[in-house]
C-alpha cells in the first residue's frame, strides 16, 4: 500500500514523495527534519496516531496532515480533524480523492472523501455544539438554587429566607452571578441563566 501510494505521486511533476514511514513516531521524526508541505497518515499505522496528528498540527502547521485510512469511522474521523487533520480519505475509493486532498491541502482547505462528507460534517457540527455547552459558564450549587429563586422573582430577603442564609451572602453570590454571566443587574442574570440553561438541555444538542 506505501509503495502503491508513492507511485501515484510519482506520474505528477509537481509532487515530490520526500520520505516515506511506517510508524507514527516515524512520521512525526519526518516531518521535524524535513517539513513536508503535506503528509499522509494511515489511522492503522502503529503508535499514538491521533497524538501525532495533533503535535504536527500544534508544533509544525507548515505541514498539513491527511488521513488515508480504512477506517471509514466517523468518530474517527471527527476526531483527526479535532486533532488538527485538514484532510480525510477513505481507503478504496477513487485514486483521484487523494490528488484532490492533496490540493485542499495545500491550499488550506478541508477535504473529506465524498461518500463520507456528509457524516462527517454532520459530525464536527455536533461536536462543535457539544464544545460550545462544556465551555458554558458553570455555576455551583449555591448560585444554581440562588438562580431558581431569581426565576421566580423573588427578591434577596426572600432568597436568604428561603436558603436559611444573610441577605448578606446572597448580595455576595449575586455579584459573583453577574461577573460569571457577565450581566450588570438581576435582569441580565436571569436572562444569562435562562440562555445557559436552554443551551444544556438535551433538546439543544439534537
Amino acid at each position: 500500500m506505501l509503495r502503491g501510494l508513492v507511485s501515484v505521486f510519482e506520474d505528477y511533476a509537481e509532487y515530490e514523495v520526500i520520505a516515506t514511514a511506517v510508524t507514527a513516531d516515524d512520521a512525526l521524526e519526518i516531518v521535524k527534519l524535513q517539513a513536508p508541505d503535506v503528509i499522509f497518515l494511515d489511522l492503522s499505522m502503529p503508535g499514538d496516531v491521533f497524538g501525532t496528528i495533533k503535535s504536527i498540527a500544534s508544533g509544525h502547521p507548515q505541514t498539513k496532515v491527511i488521513i488515508y485510512t480504512a477506517f471509514s469511522s466517523t468518530e474517527s474521523a471527527v476526531k483527526a480533524m479535532d486533532m488538527g487533520a485538514i484532510g480525510f480519505v477513505l481507503k478504496g475509493g477513487p485514486m483521484a480523492e487523494l490528488t484532490e486532498a492533496l490540493r485542499s491541502a495545500v491550499s488550506s482547505d478541508l477535504y473529506i472523501s465524498r461518500q463520507f462528507a456528509s457524516s462527517v460534517l454532520t459530525g464536527l457540527r455536533e461536536r462543535s455544539k457539544r464544545r460550545e455547552i462544556n465551555d458554558a459558564v458553570r455555576l455551583n450549587l449555591r448560585e444554581k438554587q440562588i438562580v431558581a429563586h431569581l426565576f421566580e422573582a423573588q427578591t434577596n430577603k426572600e432568597i436568604a429566607r428561603h436558603l436559611n442564609l444573610s441577605e448578606k451572602t446572597i448580595k455576595h453570590y449575586m455579584s459573583s452571578l453577574m461577573q460569571k454571566l457577565k450581566a450588570r443587574n438581576r435582569v441580565e442574570v436571569v436572562i444569562a441563566a435562562r440562555r445557559q440553561q436552554e443551551a444544556q438541555s438535551p433538546s439543544a444538542t439534537q
